[in-house]
């Protein structure tokens, strides 16, 4: 979750933050500071997003899709050789050269890189919570929700829930993964590349930078088959709409500047947005490919006024494994980390770690279903998920990619 993560190779068996007490309504900041951390093996690392002023950076390219123009020399200017990154150096995490290269998006795809075995591997392991994580009072909190028992998606998933997925990256801890959903592009009608999930899933926060080798699966493990069943599977049975890789991430400048993996800093604005292409070039668009892409709601009523939320994900941590597509339906509640910043919605649930970025459902006054949230954070216990109110901040992010790629 966290550039402080174990090693990749050894993940924790469950979240060790401790669960927060919940008597009153408005929760002391250090109760809720021994409750959170990002909810994610099989989401990755953690980051906090927000901003009016959206941070973002630049593309990829495969060996089949012709590199952006200044792709090339902003490769040179950071020192980087395309071949050899392809050929395994992108596999160097050291700090200095980490940081300078984060402020561009730096994406190359390398075809074949996730194959089956490191898609079915990826993970994050858990971060153990601090209790000074968090200072100061807190705004509005509604008492904890009653535990929501997290439901297996109706296979194939391409036909229950066609816009959620799966993301995949590279963090110096290992490789990872979190949940995602296709969102609508409004400089592309019926034909959009743009797919919504958590800021801590692209970019580390406060002093990490940009992921490696991020990429989104639609539909992984379309058929619902377990990991046993898994073992032998083909990349065409993990990913049956194919590999997407991201050519732009975009998160918000609070979460750049502010994200943390554990603590809930920078919850409030852990939102992203990717523009991506796929692994082998083709002639449709991801919407078109797999069938839908979700609104999303900036202007979503008070929590108050929301019958209910339906959260999708793919939950690693036990007893789950990641393989699964899960959903949690309850009527939000509100908790607020800071008083300062944006209170976000809770649902009681009951998927764990993995879940991180996958999106949160309404339905909108024209009785049709929106994006309006993505999942965050939860607790240990696993009996609740929270996640951003989608804001001014969340819409430039959202605007900023869409204007960006408008006339490709």
């Amino acid at each position: 979750m966290s550039p402080n993560r174990q090693p990749a190779s050894r993940p924790s068996s469950r979240w060790r933050a401790l669960r927060a007490r919940s008597g009153s309504p408005v929760l002391a900041a250090a109760a809720i500071a021994s409750v959170l951390a990002l909810t994610a093996t099989a989401c990755g690392p953690s980051d906090d997003n927000a901003g009016s002023e959206p941070s973002a950076s630049s593309s990829q390219n495969a060996s089949d899709v012709t590199l952006p123009d200044n792709l090339n020399d902003k490769l040179k200017e950071l020192g980087i050789d395309l071949d050899k990154w392809k050929n395994g150096a992108w596999n160097k995490w050291d700090k200095d050269d980490w940081l300078r290269e984060a402020g561009d998006f730096i994406n190359p795809i390398i075809k074949d890189l996730w194959k089956p075995d490191r898609m079915k591997e990826a993970q994050e392991p858990d971060t153990p919570v601090d209790d000074n994580d968090i200072s100061g009072d807190q705004g509005v909190t509604d008492p904890d929700p009653q535990p929501v028992k997290a439901k297996e998606v109706a296979s194939p998933y391409s036909t229950s829930v066609p816009e959620a997925g799966k993301v995949f990256f590279d963090s110096p801890q290992g490789s990872m993964v979190c949940s995602a959903t296709v969102v609508q592009d409004p400089a592309h009608p019926g034909k959009s590349n743009l797919v919504w999930t958590a800021g801590h899933c692209v970019h580390a926060g406060k002093g990490g930078g940009w992921y490696k080798n991020l990429m989104f699966v639609p539909s992984y493990n379309d058929a619902g088959k377990s990991a046993a069943e898994l073992e032998n599977a083909t990349k065409e049975q993990l990913a049956p709409k194919g590999v997407w890789w991201a050519d732009w991430a975009q998160t918000s400048s609070q979460w750049i500047d502010n994200g943390a993996a554990i603590g809930g800093k920078g919850a409030p604005y852990d939102f992203a947005v990717l523009h991506v292409k796929p692994e082998t070039a083709g002639g449709k668009s991801l919407e078109e490919t797999v069938g839908g892409a979700l609104p999303v709601n900036f202007n979503a009523p008070a929590m108050k006024s929301i019958s209910e939320i339906t959260a999708t994900g793919y939950p690693a941590a036990p007893p789950f494994d990641g393989q699964k597509m899960n959903q949690c339906t309850d009527k939000p509640g509100r908790l607020s980390l800071d008083a300062k910043q944006p209170t976000m919605y809770r649902i009681g649930c009951t998927m764990t770690a993995g879940s991180s970025g996958g999106g949160w459902v309404a339905t909108g006054s024209d009785g049709k279903p929106a994006l309006v949230s993505n999942t965050s954070i939860g607790p240990s216990n696993a009996t609740w998920l929270a996640g951003p109110h989608l804001g001014p901040e969340a819409k430039a992010v959202y605007n900023a990619v869409s204007k960006k790629f408008a006339n490709q």
